[in-house]
């Protein structure tokens, strides 16, 4: 996630031998220029393709990916790959996983409390599904432990 991404870099600066090969992925999921295509198509383009909002919002979403990797390249302080791709983002995270020693994620979630809420469905399909071990940060200071949920009953 586009605020997650610093606690990431940083706890790979942290937990990564030096030597280590890191590589930095974004992955841009369809959602957003699909929408406005399928919103082109039906409601207001017919029959004027090149007025179609959905390319110029796959570049910008291009633009900004190349600019979030640069600075966390930046952030990281050393030598990285850099890798996008465009797909299912929870998909994405996991093949591009295979092989690796670590996957390094954020919880997406509810972040004032502890507990499952804290991981997003993208998050939770990661971790299940990662084909390495996960090291799993807050993005910021962990809630105090009295945010627990209760046990069920």
């Amino acid at each position: 996630m586009e605020g997650t991404w610093p606690a990431c870099v940083d706890a790979v600066r942290t937990h990564a031998p030096p030597d280590s090969e890191v590589v930095l992925l974004h992955v841009s999921g369809p959602d957003v220029p699909g929408v406005a295509h399928g919103a082109f198509a039906g409601l207001l383009g017919r029959g004027r393709p090149e007025r179609d909002p959905g390319g110029l919002l796959e570049r910008l979403g291009g633009t900004s990916a190349a600019g979030l990797l640069d600075a966390a390249a930046d952030r990281l302080g050393r030598d990285c790959a850099v890798e996008e791709r465009a797909g299912r983002v929870e998909r994405e995270v996991v093949t591009a996983a295979e092989g690796a020693d670590l996957l390094v994620l954020a919880r997406d979630g509810d972040r004032t409390r502890l507990g499952p809420h804290s991981l997003g469905p993208a998050a939770r399909f990661a971790v299940d599904h990662a084909p390495c071990p996960v090291l799993l940060v807050w993005p910021e200071p962990a809630p105090p432990l009295g945010t627990i949920p209760p046990p069920p009953h």
